[in-house]
């Protein structure tokens, strides 16, 4: 089966993107997730996975083009025998049933990447329905990913035409999920061409339309109704014929058949005969489910199902500590020159700034100076080769009531003072708190900072924000007595810092030497010099 590979859409408001080289040519395997090609655009440069194994059949593209976004840029076949096609101009993705009406002028919509290391994407809400009209940058649709919850603006004005996933779907960055007709003028539903056949029944939800020359299994008989592409695959999933749908009643747009209706007639088939189409056996898991779980806990339980993004976390932290070999470096903090000195000089920043002066604008300038001293720190893995980021841009991790953390990202840290960073930190956690948060915004980061010490802790070792090497984390900070060079116990503002690093790269000496840089900035900078 023939797979088409779209130019993906890199973030809000990026319509277009740059091939910077293609890791695979005309002939060649791919693994699935291995890195196909490199993309660019004015905001982020990323490797772009392949969603499929198999062969690469054709290259639509050079590399130094600049296509738009949602347009076809190579086939993949999952026949290791297909025969390879000789690279051709780029050519626009067909609509998912069939090409569009004569003058139809279709723009595919299809999951952004919404940060470094981010795969998927989960749909939470459709804020139009296929046959609505959209304006530009009028919302269409909310996503969620571990890291951040977005509205997702529509890049053009037209007419929603079609969309194939359901809320609650999570789907894989750069596959379509929706077009929108820039020309109204067409009849809606006029690229889906019921009186002929359209592609075959699916095993699982296919966004991405099949190339006109591409084989299908089976085809739909002429006159049936048409069915989006995640009817077909639940009714593939759960053994049911296309001909079974024919006379039920949709409630979608123009009486289309949606995932509830769907899911409805499941539930009321009873004990219906099922089709020829056989039903999947379960994979066998190890894993005990929530009712076994349930029957086999003493006293009262309950079962709270994982939301998406959280789901996402929980892979994003086992993968992290899989790659990863996490050593951790922790010391104290003498914070009491920096206490009396916000103390005395909060009010008068406050009547400068607008917003509060706090002890993570000293522990991130403190934190860009020891980059500068050990640029391994700011580095990533490239398989054997180390990556060594010449630009420090600090990710700093921000709390969002009843959302969890998400980490902007302070580009060009090693640029600002302590001032310039205090602002740039103001407003990322503004944005971040209005769910504003771009994906510009959540990229790029080299390194990353987390402040425990808000929910009162002494002290944590933080998992590794991929592909990064290293995390900083404070806790919180509290009078200690402490022995003094003259013998003396004097009463100190106390704070543990943990440097989290990966020790593939940093060994133990470089990592607490990167700690102790920190500490010694802390505790002897001149903070009115620095204002």
């Amino acid at each position: 089966m023939r797979h088409e590979i779209v130019m993906p859409q890199m973030g809000e408001s990026i319509t277009t993107g740059t091939i910077r080289k293609w890791h695979k040519q005309v002939g060649e395997t791919i693994k699935l997730d291995e890195v196909l090609l490199e993309i660019s655009t004015d905001k982020v440069e990323s490797e772009i996975p392949s969603p499929y194994e198999g062969k690469v059949v054709e290259l639509k593209a050079a590399e130094g083009d600049t296509i738009d976004v949602g347009v076809l840029i190579a086939v993949i076949d999952d026949d290791a025998n297909a025969q390879a096609s000789t690279p051709s101009a780029p050519a626009p993705v067909a609509a998912a049933s069939s090409a569009p009406a004569a003058g139809s002028d279709r723009m595919d919509i299809v999951m952004p990447q919404m940060g470094e290391s981010i795969t998927t994407g989960t749909i939470t809400k459709w804020h139009k329905q296929p046959g609505d009209m959209v304006e530009l940058d009028e919302i269409l649709l909310d996503i969620s990913t571990d890291k951040v919850e977005s509205e997702i603006p529509s890049p053009i004005s037209g007419r929603l035409e079609e969309v194939l996933f359901a809320e609650g779907e999570t789907i894989d960055v750069g596959l379509k999920i929706a077009s929108i007709e820039m020309n109204t003028s067409v009849p809606f539903g006029g690229g889906a061409a019921t009186s002929s056949a359209p592609a075959a029944v699916a095993s699982a939800p296919a966004p991405v339309a099949q190339v006109t020359s591409a084989p299908t299994a089976s085809a739909e008989p002429a006159g049936r109704r048409f069915y989006t592409p995640l009817v077909k695959a639940l009714a593939a999933k759960h053994g049911v014929a296309l001909s079974e749908l024919a006379h039920l009643k949709g409630s979608g747009a123009a009486g289309r058949v949606n995932k509830e209706d769907f899911m409805s007639y499941l539930s009321n088939r009873g004990s219906a005969p099922v089709a020829s189409a056989p039903k999947a056996a379960a994979p066998a898991s190890s894993a005990p489910s929530a009712a076994n779980v349930a029957a086999a806990t003493s006293g009262r339980v309950e079962i709270i199902p994982m939301d998406n993004m959280r789901k996402a976390i929980a892979r994003n932290m086992i993968a992290s500590k899989m790659t990863s070999p996490h050593v951790n470096s922790i010391d104290t903090v003498d914070m009491t020159r920096l206490v009396k000195f916000r103390d005395s000089f909060k009010n008068e920043f406050k009547k400068q700034e607008g917003f509060s002066l706090t002890y993570t604008h000293f522990i991130l300038y403190a934190i860009v100076q020891a980059l500068k001293e050990f640029p391994l720190v700011n580095a990533s893995i490239d398989g054997d080769n180390i990556i060594v980021k010449r630009d420090i841009n600090l990710g700093c991790a921000v709390s969002v009531p009843g959302n969890g953390l998400v980490v902007p990202v302070i580009k060009g840290a090693d640029n600002l003072n302590i001032r310039g960073i205090a602002r740039a930190l103001d407003i990322l956690v503004n944005k971040a708190r209005a769910k504003k948060l771009s994906m510009d915004d959540l990229t790029g980061g080299t390194y990353t900072f987390t402040n425990n010490g808000s929910f009162g802790i002494m002290a944590a070792t933080p998992v590794i924000l991929q592909p990064q090497l290293g995390i900083f984390c404070v806790g919180t900070i509290k009078k200690a007595p402490v022995v003094t060079d003259d013998l003396a116990i004097a009463i100190r503002d106390i704070m543990y810092a943990t440097h989290t690093y990966d020790h593939r790269v940093i060994d133990g000496e470089l990592g607490s030497k990167f700690l102790k840089h920190v500490i010694n900035t802390l505790e002897t900078m001149d903070p009115a010099s620095l204002f």
